[in-house]
């Protein structure tokens, strides 16, 4: 099963990534700019798992440049006690 079949498995993979690279010393802007590259990524080239996905994915198409990086720093902030806390 893909980390992308269900969302509460994606938001865990997300914290995961987000606690190590908080641990290995990024800065929140280096996340925040990451995260949107992601967002970009999966938004151009990944298809939705979930109902979940595919709202995100249409937010994201239909914004503009800011609202992206606004969505993007939500992700980060939603995701930010996900995770396994390593």
């Amino acid at each position: 099963m893909s980390v992308l079949d269900n969302f509460d498995s994606w938001k865990d993979f997300l914290g995961n990534r987000l606690h190590q690279a908080e641990g290995q010393g990024m800065k929140q802007g280096a996340v925040s700019n990451i995260a949107y590259e992601i967002g970009g990524y999966l938004a151009k080239n990944v298809d939705a798992k979930n109902e979940q996905e595919a709202i995100l994915r249409d937010l994201w198409n239909v914004a503009d440049e800011q609202e992206q990086h606004a969505i993007a720093n939500m992700m980060v902030k939603l995701v930010q006690n996900d995770g396994t806390h390593q």
